[in-house]
């Protein structure tokens, strides 16, 4: 997909607790994004689940009912293997070793990266990690940390051998979303996984999910659009309104997803402010039919 040659105007969506829960879509959503497309709006839809590529998201969105180019889509993972192969520019003889899924494993091939950890069944295990047996592997260079259904006490102990044997070894994570929101109810996210490494090693990962500015930066790549003629609409304070506020985009808060009442309403309430807020993406057909009948 090449870049858009005229300015844009663009709504970057949320997916998890915005447009579904788990495999079930939100009420209102279909018709919703589809009245803007009619309108001619650009959508873009940016994610920091990890678990999956691109590509599989694409199928995702196909099975419930959204229909959404592949190139619209835009995941931490893709971000983390952006920039590890454009902004790092890790030398070829080098490898990374992940903490996650498939889907970060594929976004990083697509990249031309070379990987070990992940879902190889060596490190899918229970067994006690004997350190003895351990042979490290000179050539990892960085960790890639996202969210592990699977995560133990192996891959932590092998990350974390490579963080601190392996000089300049790069510690990453997708995203840091603490939680994340499931069909019926809340789980551990990805930044519940690095937290051991963070707190073992005394130090933080960069971040290539939202808020950070790099997964912006890879919206920009692709996409020539206006940021005062851009919203983002997400479930969630300190990652997606943060991430549309320091982009200098408007906001949106649905409160399908992470965000309850009181987060915004209670004496300690999140500083982070949303510019608008409404209960549901599905609220906009109201406004698609008060304005055909006007």
């Amino acid at each position: 997909m090449r870049p858009c040659s005229t300015t844009t105007t663009l709504g970057s969506f949320d997916c998890d607790g915005v447009l579904w829960r788990g495999d079930h879509v939100i009420d209102g959503v279909v018709e919703v994004l589809n009245i803007l497309r009619n309108r001619g709006k650009k959508l873009v839809f940016v994610t920091n689940n990890a678990t999956k590529s691109r590509k599989s998201y694409k199928k995702k969105f196909d099975q419930v009912g959204l229909d959404v180019h592949v190139d619209e889509i835009y995941g931490s993972a893709y971000a983390a293997a952006v920039y590890i192969s454009s902004v790092i520019n890790l030398p070829r003889d080098k490898k990374v070793y992940v903490i996650g899924q498939a889907g970060l494993e594929e976004e990083l091939h697509d990249e031309g990266i070379a990987f070990i950890g992940g879902t190889d069944p060596n490190d899918n295990t229970l067994a006690p990690f004997d350190l003895q047996n351990f042979t490290l592997d000179p050539s990892v260079a960085a960790v890639v940390c996202g969210l592990d259904t699977q995560v133990n006490y192996t891959k932590l102990s092998k990350a974390f051998q490579y963080l601190t044997r392996n000089p300049g070894c790069l510690f990453i994570a997708t995203n840091e979303d603490s939680t994340f929101p499931s069909a019926h109810g809340l789980l551990p996210g990805a930044g519940s996984i690095s937290a051991p490494l963070r707190f073992a090693l005394g130090r933080d990962p960069v971040c290539t999910g939202k808020p950070a500015s790099t997964m912006l930066d890879c919206v920009k790549a692709k996409v020539n659009f206006d940021p005062k003629r851009t919203i983002m609409v997400g479930d969630r304070l300190n990652t997606d309104i943060l991430f549309g506020r320091n982009g200098g985009l408007a906001t949106l808060l649905v409160m399908t997803g992470i965000t309850t009442e009181g987060d915004i309403t209670e004496p300690n309430a999140s500083p982070i402010v949303p510019n608008f807020i409404t209960e549901s993406i599905g609220d906009f057909r109201a406004v698609e039919k008060v304005q055909s009948t006007a």
